[in-house]
């Protein structure tokens, strides 16, 4: 039942809508995902902290950014593969 709360969760409008810090701009960094329009992409948040940096670490790499801009990163990351199907050939 856990598991359905939370693919019922990502597939939700209202993800969308608490994601006010993710903005999307053709103009800016080639329309990638950035936060709060800023020349920082969440693809890059996500690369320091997959290369083991701490939430810390980042905020205190990139003072500009906030605790709640690397949540909504990572929330945005999640929602967007959450709607990715990838077929795996079987062996």
């Amino acid at each position: 039942m856990k598991i359905e709360k939370e693919f019922l969760y990502f597939r939700s409008p209202t993800v969308l809508a608490q994601l006010d810090r993710i903005t999307v701009n053709p103009n800016v960094c080639l329309g990638q995902p950035t936060i709060r329009g800023m020349r920082i992409t969440v693809g890059f948040i996500l690369k320091l902290l997959a290369s083991n940096l701490s939430v810390q670490e980042v905020l205190a790499a990139y003072p500009e950014l906030e605790d709640e801009d690397i949540r909504q990163a990572l929330n945005y990351a999640a929602w967007t593969v959450s709607e990715k199907i990838v077929g795996i050939p079987s062996a």
